[in-house]
């Protein structure tokens, strides 16, 4: 979870792989994020798309149930139709690292919403570029903003963006939806899994918090209603945290026959967005190569 406990693992482990490699880690340095836009800096790193498809991509204002606007980031291919997929940020919220992420996901035949979660309270990126959320003025922001945010309104604005999408020419409604979710939001993709059984078929949570708890409102105990495949990748802290917490998931989607990958990653908590302090470059690719596998077998 996005939490003292985990800010304060992360940056011991920061520190210890900095004395470890002289402050270089996985190619990309700590330095390089805060003197570059991390976003465009670290996909110009990445492998490149295979076969990678034109794109168009668009800011939007998508219409909520609660009369207000949530403003997002479109980007699918340029022809054809293709499945749809939500896509949540982290607790930081929509800003570039997500928008290429989202990118470079349409470049895989996809076209990508990239939501901005905390549209009720603002609009854009609300964090200044190269401080991340292991800065305490930055943990000041952000909190107000997240605590806006429940189950119930992940379910319904889950609903809006999917209608939203449904709407679209670039759209194959005759697929399923997929969605994924880093953080906050990795709890997301099961909750809207299982609230539109018949439209999701696949979600991706990435480092997510809260996934297995003594809460009524745990998202394990929605497992009898998904009917999608989930891909569950944990970090290294969090399960040192709560190791019981990935056998409790692989227990209760295996007891409702979901197909579920439920993973510990050699990764801290936060290592998949590129802009990440704690950013995995090995092992943020491997968990991408895996989302890619779910979304191609499930939204087939």
């Amino acid at each position: 979870m996005c939490d003292d406990l985990t800010v304060q693992a992360n940056e011991e482990f920061l520190a210890q792989k900095d004395t470890e490699q002289g402050g270089e880690k996985s190619g990309i340095s700590r330095r390089t994020f805060g003197q570059l836009s991390a976003g465009a800096a670290a996909l110009a790193m990445l492998p490149p798309v295979a076969n990678a498809q034109e794109v168009v991509e668009q800011d939007v204002k998508v219409p909520m149930g609660g009369g207000e606007m949530s403003d997002c980031y479109f980007v699918h291919p340029a022809s054809g139709q293709h499945p749809a997929i939500v896509f949540w940020p982290d607790i930081m919220s929509i800003r570039p690292a997500f928008r290429e992420m989202g990118k470079r996901l349409a470049q895989s035949g996809y076209s990508v919403l990239v939501v901005n979660p905390y549209y009720r309270t603002a609009v854009g990126r609300i964090t200044p570029e190269g401080m991340g959320f292991n800065n305490p003025e930055i943990r000041e922001i952000l909190l107000p903003h997240a605590r806006t945010l429940s189950p119930e309104t992940c379910v319904l604005d889950g609903r809006d963006y999917v209608s939203w999408l449904d709407a679209q020419d670039s759209v194959d409604t005759s697929r399923k939806v997929g969605t994924a979710g880093y953080c906050m939001t990795g709890s997301y993709v099961i909750r809207m899994a299982a609230d539109m059984p018949d439209r999701v078929g696949a979600g991706a949570s990435f480092h997510g918090g809260g996934l297995a708890s003594d809460s009524p409102a745990s998202p394990h105990l929605l497992a009898g209603k998904v009917n999608a495949g989930l891909l569950i990748a944990i970090a290294q802290n969090d399960d040192e945290g709560q190791p019981e917490a990935k056998d409790i998931l692989r227990e209760s989607f295996g007891d409702a026959g979901v197909s579920a990958e439920i993973e510990v990653y050699p990764a801290q908590h936060g290592w998949c967005p590129l802009d990440s302090y704690v950013y995995d470059d090995v092992q943020a690719e491997r968990a991408w190569s895996r989302m890619l596998n779910l979304f191609e077998t499930e939204l087939a």
